[in-house]
């Protein structure tokens, strides 16, 4: 009798114990399964965005840091990690390698960009909490930055992760080498033979992939903090560019602009300049209220 009450007793103080612990039971890890991902076309913040792959990205504007209420999962399947060297894009593919430069105190990082934001228009990567504090990002604000992509190991991280476009080699011969009797009229000088290898068996010099976990590997430049301008459109036609700086004639000095993706002259419209991150935001809500969904904030 006296051993069931002192189980009795055991079990209710253990409830008691549960009920102001509240009996949270641990969330189970996170396991990271990285995947090739781009996705399509989206809409956050009033603004549209359009993934692809670009190995020659290489942008300037504004980033911010991650919150308290990050995701367990990054987009591309990997577990987040709040001292991670790694990112989130609204664009990239994923994963992808970035060098990332404070432009307003020369700080760069080697980041790895596994994820879909920030939330936040006109903001062109999100950092982690640990990545910031490295760059010199404050957690509750945002910094001018320059996003460039590591193309090679960019390259060799999407073919290890099954991205990229996969062509297949013509078939070669499965021999090693053989050995040929010389050319008609060419003697053959003390037992030497031509040999022929099998190229396919050459060894082949491969791009390293770079880790799922990249070294915190801090370098700096000179500072080069500029002013803030609110880019819209991606014109085929200089027509439609100035056909959209009309409606955004209440805004300050815009004006058409021409620039490439790589393979096309654009057209688009520009606003600015701004001397505060407030200043931008506001014109950018501006610039998306006129219709330019696909307005960013660029530092020149």
């Amino acid at each position: 009798m006296t051993r069931i009450l002192f189980r009795g007793r055991a079990v209710l103080l253990g409830l008691g114990l549960c009920g102001l612990a509240g009996c949270v039971r641990p969330a189970p890890p996170v396991v990271s399964h990285p995947h090739y991902t781009i996705g399509d076309g989206y809409q956050s913040g009033g603004v549209w965005y359009y993934p692809r792959e670009d190995f020659g990205y290489d942008r300037t504007g504004l980033a911010s840091v991650y919150g308290d209420d990050a995701p367990p999962q990054t987009a591309d399947g990997e577990a987040y990690d709040a001292r991670a060297m790694a990112a989130a894009s609204p664009v990239l593919q994923l994963p992808a390698i970035v060098q990332v430069t404070n432009l307003q105190t020369g700080r760069q990082l080697m980041l790895r960009v596994n994820d879909r934001g920030p939330e936040t228009p006109g903001r062109i990567l999100e950092v982690t909490p640990r990545a910031a504090r490295l760059l010199g990002i404050p957690a509750d604000g945002a910094a001018e930055v320059r996003v460039t992509v590591q193309k090679e190991a960019s390259e060799a991280l999407a073919d290890s992760v099954g991205g990229g476009i996969k062509i297949a080699a013509a078939p070669v011969g499965g021999f090693q080498s053989a050995s040929l009797a010389p050319p008609p009229g060419v003697a053959q000088a003390s037992g030497a033979t031509v040999q022929q290898a099998d190229r396919a068996n050459l060894p082949v010099a491969n791009q390293a992939v770079p880790p799922l976990r990249l070294p915190e590997q801090l370098t700096a430049v000179a500072p080069s903090p500029g002013a803030l301008y609110v880019r819209s459109g991606s014109f085929g036609r200089s027509y439609d560019a100035f056909r959209q700086a009309a409606r955004l004639s209440g805004l300050p000095n815009a004006h058409v602009v021409i620039f490439s993706d790589g393979a096309r002259t654009l057209y688009g419209v520009q606003t600015g300049p701004y001397l505060s991150v407030p200043q931008a935001d506001q014109a950018l809500s501006s610039s998306l209220a006129a219709g330019a969904v696909d307005a960013t904030i660029i530092v020149q």
